[in-house]
This record gives structure tokens, C-alpha cells and sequence, in this order.
């Protein structure tokens, strides 16, 4: 009836309905997380008068900002905030709709197209500051500082294992 490797997977199931309660996945429990976190984040931003901007419309206008110095282009927002090139895409055309961003073609390759902030883009950057900051302070009077190295270090081997770069190093 069952060959061999169904059984096993049968069983493994089964153990894992027994053994294992949803409430104790780490999948789940990041989720839930982010789920709070991502509430939290709307709200600080509509108080800090920048609602019309999405949650990871500000984590890249501040990385941008951050980065002025450097030419950024779309794999490095891949990169950084560990997101898939269709994502970024999507997210850099609409910026640019809203006028946030612009793309800029690079000297030495013409098919190479940096991102760079507008006016427009900069001059939200200090609400989407006060937003942030609000919300990490928040996040970070849950933790003592030594918890909150703990947590950032293992979150962090998460990610790396995850995906498939198993270095990670305590700061």
C-alpha cells in the first residue's frame, strides 16, 4: 500500500501533528512578528505624516539616503533587503511614479541604471526617520542590550542559513 519513502513521510507528518505544535515553529512565530511589527510601522508613519509612502518605500529611501556617496543599483537593493529582482522591480517603478526615485544611466555602461533619490524623495527622509526611529526605540525596550545582541545574532544566522551563506559574525 505505502512504498517505503511514503510511509516515512507519513509517519514523519504524523510525529509532527503529535510532537510539534504550530505555536513553537519559527516560521510561524516570525510571521506573527511581522505581521505586529508591519502594524506598528503604519501607524508610526501616518503619525509622522508619511502614510502614503509603503513600509519598504522608507527602508529604501533611507538606505539610499545612507548611501549617497555610492552608486546603488537594483542588486544591491536586492541584496540588502533580501528580495527577489521582479520585487525590487515592481517597487522601483512605482517610487519612480510617486517621484521618489529616479534612475540614472552610469558612464561607463549604459544598460546599468543607478538609483538616486529626488528632492521629493529626500525631503520625506527626516518624517520617515522620526518614524523609524520611534519604532526601533519600541522594539528595542522589549530586549536588554545583551538580548537584543542575541536576537540580531541568531536572526541574522537564520537569514544567512537560509540563504545558503552559513557565515555570520557577533558583533
Amino acid at each position: 500500500m505505502f512504498g517505503e519513502d511514503e510511509k516515512l513521510n507519513a509517519d514523519t507528518e504524523k510525529n509532527f501533528e503529535k510532537d510539534c505544535h504550530i505555536c513553537d515553529a519559527i516560521g510561524h512565530e516570525i510571521k506573527a512578528v511581522n505581521h505586529l511589527m508591519h502594524r506598528k510601522m503604519l501607524e508610526s508613519a501616518a503619525k509622522n505624516g508619511v502614510d502614503k509612502v509603503t513600509i519598504m518605500h522608507g527602508w529604501i529611501i533611507a538606505y539610499l539616503y545612507n548611501n549617497q556617496d555610492n552608486d546603488i543599483f537594483q542588486k544591491n537593493l536586492e541584496s540588502e533587503f533580501s528580495i527577489s529582482r521582479s520585487s525590487v522591480t515592481n517597487i522601483l517603478q512605482l517610487m519612480e511614479k510617486k517621484g521618489y526615485i529616479k534612475r540614472e544611466s552610469v558612464e561607463n555602461d549604459a544598460r546599468l541604471k543607478k538609483i538616486v533619490l529626488t528632492e521629493k524623495g529626500i525631503s520625506i527622509k527626516s518624517s520617515i526617520d522620526k518614524a523609524i526611529i520611534s519604532n526601533e526605540q519600541e522594539f528595542d525596550s522589549v530586549f536588554t542590550p545583551e538580548e537584543k545582541q542575541t536576537f540580531l545574532f541568531l536572526i541574522r544566522k537564520l537569514k544567512a542559513g537560509i540563504s545558503g551563506n552559513n557565515t555570520v559574525k557577533e558583533k
